[in-house]
């Protein structure tokens, strides 16, 4: 099932691939000849170079660096052809010449990974054209682009739940409504937009690091002049009925990461965002939009909501959202993997004998855009 797109790419000659931290029958991938020599360079004929992941040959030992002759020795004659060392270069230099000398790494695997680091170079005419081209170096970040980046957050939207058994769907929402609610520590915060690997590796937080549009800058922008929005990140059981809203949006999910950071064995959305949930959907009618990078635990207040969003990351064109909750596009997005309903379902694929999902691989309803708002695709 994931041997797919690498035989796809493969066969399209793709230049260079990414071992990974994780193993394989207790077999670190980083020394695994087997799966990068025999299958990768040789059943797929991969003709480009295999590069290991951060410090990832001082993790074919635990302790990590426990034995780091041995971790080049391994890592090496399983395939890798080029190694990421972040900090003390040397130490892998002098360790890879004594390793050679020693006969321990053949000489003709040193000249098998340089051919391959080699053909690379020569085919993107780096020996010719050794920096990059800054022509278009203006245009990044550009209005085209952002505009560009926001009908992909509008096509990604899924929309899980819209209105309540018997009563009416709630989105899109109107505009020239009187009060609105938002609330949420993902409403206005760029850096949760973005997620991890932005700005810095765990991603960052606030509006401060990057441009863009935050989810409630574009309802903001979006309703009737005369509609009042009213932005409390977490407010009280009592606050919406008290301020008379008409509707509550909330927007909750996980807090940026990368990588093993993001580790978790109950995928539950962070406090205070099931609070937020309960506080705002039990006094008025609301949309929960959540922002993550992946399925999370939602089942609890599924009955609580009115209408439910999985936003994923719309990184920093957060107008994209408004522009679909409040008809100027339909909903249209499909989910791309199976949504569960508990962690102790996993791993749950489309197609398992007891398959059983809050939401199914493929799910998404649809709505649509409202004639007198919408505007021309791109």
């Amino acid at each position: 099932m994931h041997m797919a797109a690498y035989v796809n790419s493969v066969a399209k000659g793709i230049a260079t691939i990414m071992a990974s931290y994780s193993s394989i029958n207790g077999v670190k991938m980083h020394a695994h000849k087997q799966l990068l020599t025999d299958y990768l360079k040789g059943k797929l004929g991969f003709k480009g170079f295999i590069i290991s992941d951060w410090e990832g040959i001082d993790r074919i030992t635990s302790p990590a660096h426990s034995n780091y002759s041995y971790s080049i020795q391994a890592s090496i004659n399983a395939g890798i052809d080029m190694v990421m060392v972040p900090y003390n270069y040397t130490e892998f230099y002098d360790g890879l010449i004594d390793l050679v000398k020693k006969n321990a790494i053949p000489m003709s695997r040193i000249d098998d990974a340089v051919s391959r680091i080699l053909r690379v170079k020569f085919a993107m005419g780096l020996f010719e054209n050794p920096l990059g081209d800054y022509s278009l170096i203006n245009e990044v970040g550009s209005q085209k682009h952002r505009e560009l980046a926001r009908q992909a957050v509008r096509k990604s939207l899924v929309l899980l739940k819209n209105g309540k058994p018997g009563n009416p769907p709630i989105l899109p929402l109107p505009k020239n409504a009187g009060k609105i609610l938002v609330a949420g520590s993902h409403a206005n915060n760029l850096g949760y937009q973005c997620g991890g690997w932005t700005i810095e590796w765990q991603g960052v937080s606030g509006n401060n690091w990057t441009a863009g549009t935050t989810i409630l800058d574009g309802i903001k922008a979006t309703v009737d002049k005369r509609t009042q929005v009213v932005y409390k990140k977490k407010p009280s059981d009592t606050y919406s009925s008290k301020g008379k809203m008409d509707y509550g949006i909330v927007v909750v999910g996980e807090v940026p990461y990368a990588e093993t950071n993001g580790d978790s064995q109950n995928l539950t959305i962070p406090a205070p965002g099931p609070a937020v949930i309960e506080n705002v959907c039990k006094e008025t009618k609301c949309v929960v939009i959540i922002v993550s990078g992946r399925p999370v635990v939602i089942e609890p207040y599924v009955d609580k909501i009115d209408a439910l969003v999985a936003a994923w990351l719309p990184g920093s064109e957060g107008q994209g959202v408004a522009d679909v909750l409040f008809g100027d596009y339909g909903f249209t997005g499909k989910l791309a993997r199976t949504w569960f309903k508990r962690v102790d379902q996993l791993p749950m694929n489309y197609g398992d004998p007891k398959y059983d999902p809050l939401f199914p691989f493929g799910f998404g309803l649809e709505t649509k855009p409202i004639p007198s708002t919408k505007k021309p695709e791109l």
